[in-house]
């Protein structure tokens, strides 16, 4: 009889590591994803502002390139008048471009923001449901071994 209790009481007990192990594997391996799709995100972040800085300041460029070569030939060709008609105009169009990129920015971050907070609410979602799997396995292994005793007793 001792005998039979001291096996049931060890399969039980390596059940229960076996259980365990298996719940902290899942668990790191879970925190790892978590961790490479927030450097992800980051890094396509990061990407995204400098394409858009890069972009700007292109437009930037091209329309002063633009608006010189504009002023030289209208000084030469049209009058005044004209100079400022233009120059008001590009200052438009580059005020609009730098709304466009400067809303598009923050839908990105926004959006990135949101992506975060979901992966780190459903992390957290799953980890708490493997605690209140491994609770269970542990109180039902327990009751087991209990019972086993008693009508080994």
């Amino acid at each position: 009889v001792l005998l039979v209790m001291l096996v049931v009481v060890v399969v039980v007990v390596v059940v229960l590591a076996v259980v365990v192990v298996l719940v902290a594997i899942v668990v790191v391996v879970l925190v790892v994803l978590v961790v490479v799709v927030m450097v992800v995100l980051l890094v396509v972040l990061v990407v995204v502002v400098v394409v858009l800085v890069v972009i700007v300041v292109v437009l930037v460029v091209v329309v002063v390139v633009v608006v010189l070569l504009v002023m030289l030939v209208v000084v030469v060709v049209v009058v005044v008048v004209l100079v400022v008609v233009v120059a008001v105009v590009v200052l438009l169009v580059m005020l609009v471009v730098v709304v466009v990129v400067v809303v598009v920015l923050a839908v990105v971050v926004v959006l990135v923001a949101i992506v975060v907070v979901v992966l780190v609410v459903l992390v957290v979602v799953v980890m708490v449901v493997l605690l209140v799997v491994l609770v269970v396995v542990v109180v039902v292994l327990v009751v087991i071994v209990v019972v086993l005793v008693v009508v080994v007793v």
